[in-house]
C-alpha cells in the first residue's frame, strides 16, 4: 500500500438469499469491501479488474496518485469504496467451497452486489464519483445505464462500450478451455491446482497486457526474453482455477451498447491506444461514444511510458483530467 494513502478500514457485508440473475438463491452472500476517508466525504465507488480485489488499488500506481493529502481524491474531503466484487477477493467465491457448483454469476450479478453494498449497507444516496478500470470499467459502462441517476460523474477506463467479441473473447476462451482440458481440473473437483491455471494465466497476461514497448524494455533480447518467460512460468499463481473460470466468463454477454442513451452522469471514457484487449481500431469507442449524451472520449497515446492495456492502471495518464471534472460537473 501506497505510504501517503490514510488507514483503510476494511469490512465485509452479509447479505441473505442473494438471487442471481439465472433464478439461483445463495443463502449467505459475503461483500468484502474497503473504505478510506470519512464517511461523510463525498462517495467515490472504485472498481477493480477481473481477479483482482479492491486493496489492489492501494498502490502507488493508483491509490498513491490520487488518495493523499492535495490529491484529486483526497481521502479528507471524499469517502472512497473499494468493493471486492462478488467471486473474488474476500467475497463469496467458488473456492469457498462450493467449486463449480457456485452460481454462475455475469457482470449484471456483480453490479447489483455493488449496488445494494452502497445503497442498502451504506446508505449512499448518490455518488458524486463512479470509476473503474478493465473489469470495472466494463461495470461502469454498465452501472451508468442501470442506475442513471446514481452519480454525477463515470469515468470506465480500458473497457469498451460494446459487445464482448473478437480478440478479447477469444482469449478469455483461452484461459476458460486451458483448464477445463487438463485432465488434472477433474471438473473442478481437484485437490491441487491444476498446472494449466497458471500456464494459461501467464499467456494470457504477456498477449494482453504490458504494451508493445513495455515487453521490448523488459526483453529486448532472445536471451533476456527467455529469462523473463521462465521466470513468469515459474511464479506461482495465486489464485484459484475455478475462480478463474468463473472470473473470465463473467463477461460472456457482457455488452452495454443497447443502453448508452439512458446515462445521464458526464461521463469520461479512457482507454490507450497500446492496449491489446480493447485497441483503438476499429474505433468502436469513438463511434459509440456519440451515444452518450455528456460523454468524451480520451485515448492516451502510446509511449515508452505506457504498458497496454495496464496504462489506465497507473494514475499519471489521467490524473488531471479527472481533477478538473471533479472541479467542474455540477453536483446532483
Amino acid at each position: 500500500m501506497s505510504s501517503n494513502i490514510p488507514s483503510p478500514q476494511s469490512n465485509t457485508w452479509l447479505v441473505n438469499d442473494f438471487r442471481f440473475h439465472t433464478g439461483e438463491i445463495l443463502p449467505e452472500l459475503k461483500l468484502h469491501y474497503t473504505t478510506v476517508g470519512d464517511p461523510k466525504g463525498e462517495p467515490v465507488l472504485i472498481l477493480h479488474g477481473t481477479t483482482g480485489s479492491g486493496t489492489n488499488l492501494l498502490n502507488a500506481n493508483f491509490g498513491g496518485q490520487l488518495f493523499g493529502p492535495g490529491q484529486p481524491l483526497d481521502a479528507s474531503r471524499y469517502y472512497i469504496i473499494l468493493p471486492d466484487a462478488l467471486g473474488v477477493g474476500k467475497s463469496s467465491k467458488p473456492s469457498d467451497g462450493l467449486r463449480m457448483k457456485f452460481p454462475r454469476y455475469n457482470y449484471d450479478d456483480q453490479i447489483l452486489a455493488q449496488y445494494r453494498l452502497v445503497t442498502e449497507h451504506l446508505k449512499v444516496k448518490r455518488l458524486r464519483l463512479l470509476i473503474g478500470n478493465s473489469m470495472g470499467g466494463m461495470h461502469v459502462w454498465l452501472w451508468a445505464q442501470k442506475y442513471p441517476d446514481m452519480m454525477d460523474i463515470a469515468v470506465p477506463m480500458g473497457a469498451l462500450p460494446t459487445e464482448m467479441s473478437g480478440r478479447n473473447w477469444m482469449m478469455r476462451r483461452f484461459i476458460v478451455e486451458s483448464i477445463k482440458n487438463d485432465p488434472a481440473w477433474m471438473n473442478g473437483d481437484y485437490k491441487t491446482q491444476p498446472k494449466s491455471a497458471q500456464f494459461a494465466a501467464a499467456f494470457y497476461m504477456i498477449a494482453t497486457n504490458g504494451g508493445n514497448y513495455g515487453h521490448y524494455k523488459a526483453a529486448s533480447t532472445r536471451e533476456a526474453t527467455d529469462k523473463a518467460l521462465a521466470a513468469r512460468l515459474a511464479a506461482p499463481l495465486d489464485a484459484d482455477a475455478n475462480d478463474f473460470i468463473y472470473g473470465w466468463e463473467g463477461s460472456r454477454d457482457y455488452n452495454p451498447a443497447p443502453g448508452l442513451e439512458h446515462i445521464k452522469a458526464t461521463l469520461l471514457a479512457i482507454n490507450s491506444a497500446d492496449d491489446e484487449r480493447n485497441p483503438p481500431e476499429p474505433p468502436l469507442l469513438q463511434r459509440e461514444i456519440q451515444r452518450v449524451k455528456n460523454g468524451r472520449a480520451m485515448i492516451i497515446p502510446a509511449s515508452e511510458q505506457t504498458a497496454g492495456h495496464g496504462t489506465t492502471g497507473q494514475a499519471k495518464f489521467w490524473k488531471q483530467e479527472l481533477a478538473a471534472l471533479l472541479e467542474s460537473v455540477p453536483r446532483g
